[in-house]
């Protein structure tokens, strides 16, 4: 298959879609995509249904139904099979909408949901305005696969911790309480402590937590060997203190583009870092954050945002700005700080990736006293 620079995963929104104000295609197909199958539903330029059917959801099968007919308009969903998808039909001369399925409630919130009906849910949208899709932007192939290496390390830590503890607990039902440590250094401390009748069952755990430590270990050198051959550019996001390789190479694949975003603060959304709007007449209600986008990345920067406020993060405009949130009081105004503090983080590392400036720490606080720690 063929690369094209439009596939990969769901990166954000198209700031202008193709086809919103030219006339309604004479073809619009939604399709419904299954792991097995896909439903399609085809329109013509009526808005009349002239085929219904299910394809299995294979590059071949893709190309025999509709590698033959004329150029069309084509929705789906975004989901697992959406990058590939959209790649086939691209190169079968389609244009090809890739709806963002969050914020399609006319279809996910229905009553009488079936994938028939989504599939056609999904041409009349497209044939009307592609816009009320809310169509997304695909990474690149490379960068989907480059994504790939941070997430498989990430299932390595989560597979690490749940291990850690798990041994922590067996460990306390037997009485016994350890110290905290590194995750790294784990395997070899609690070897020193493990209570005699305890060994034959935590052996094995141990041996197996020294293997995953062994393979993190490699995917962190392949991460800074990636930022630094690759990325250069991630260089300019590691000079904030507590913004480290993975951080700056997730921060880096997730937007993909500096320039997708023309004001640095509208990262901090992308990111899912605002709070979620329902305003109805008077009512304006103070809701959570959104939680939008990609989940990994604002893990790293509310991890960062930890760091920067914490007892052991250097002096710095954002650290002070951070602080003097939390020291508002009030309930969770810690927690609040830290969301703040990682949705302002956000907005920095775009600035410096963007602008190539050199950080900082203390550009808005020259003479000012420094912040007491945490």
């Amino acid at each position: 298959m063929k690369k094209h620079s439009k596939t990969g995963e769901a990166a954000g929104r198209k700031s202008a879609t193709q086809g919103s104000h030219e006339e309604q295609p004479a073809i619009t197909i939604g399709i419904d995509v299954g792991d097995q199958y896909s439903h399609f539903c085809w329109l013509d330029g009526a808005g009349d249904v002239v085929k219904r059917g299910r394809v299995a959801s294979t590059e071949a099968a893709l190309e025999k139904a509709f590698g033959q007919i004329g150029r069309s308009r084509m929705a789906l969903e975004t989901g697992t099979h959406c990058h590939w998808m959209s790649e086939v039909l691209e190169q079968l001369g389609h244009e090809v909408i890739v709806a963002d399925a969050r914020e399609l409630q006319s279809i996910w919130g229905s009553r009488r949901k079936n994938d028939p009906r989504d599939a056609e849910q999904l041409a009349r949208l497209a044939r009307v305005d592609v816009r009320l899709l809310h169509p997304v932007r695909l990474r690149n192939r490379k960068t989907q696969q480059d994504r790939s290496v941070l997430r498989a390390r990430d299932v390595l830590v989560e597979a690490r911790t749940k291990m850690i503890v798990a041994v922590r607990g067996m460990v306390k039902a037997d009485g016994a309480r350890w110290e905290a440590c590194s995750a790294e250094s784990f395997p070899e401390q609690a070897r020193e402590s493990v209570p005699e009748g305890m060994r034959r069952a935590l052996a094995p755990l141990l041996e197996t937590l020294d293997e995953l430590n062994e393979k993190i270990r490699y995917y962190d050198q392949l991460v800074a060997h990636l930022a630094q051959q690759e990325y250069p550019e991630t260089s300019l996001l590691t000079q904030v203190p507590g913004v480290g390789p993975v951080t700056a190479l997730y921060f880096r694949l997730t937007i993909e583009d500096a320039g997708r975003f023309p004001r640095s603060r509208d990262v901090g959304s992308y990111f899912g870092l605002v709070p979620k709007q329902q305003d109805s007449g008077e009512s304006t209600p103070q809701l959570r954050i959104s939680k939008a986008g990609d989940e990994g990345a604002r893990r790293l920067l509310v991890s960062c945002a930890h760091y920067i406020v914490g007892p052991f993060g250097p002096d710095s405009d954002l650290r002070r700005w951070g602080l003097k949130l939390a020291a508002r009081g009030g309930k969770n105004a810690k927690k609040r700080s830290i969301v703040a503090v990682a949705r302002k983080l956000a907005v920095l590392l775009h600035r410096l990736w963007a602008t190539g400036e050199v950080y900082e720490p203390l550009r808005h606080s020259h003479g000012a006293e420094p912040a007491a720690a945490a």
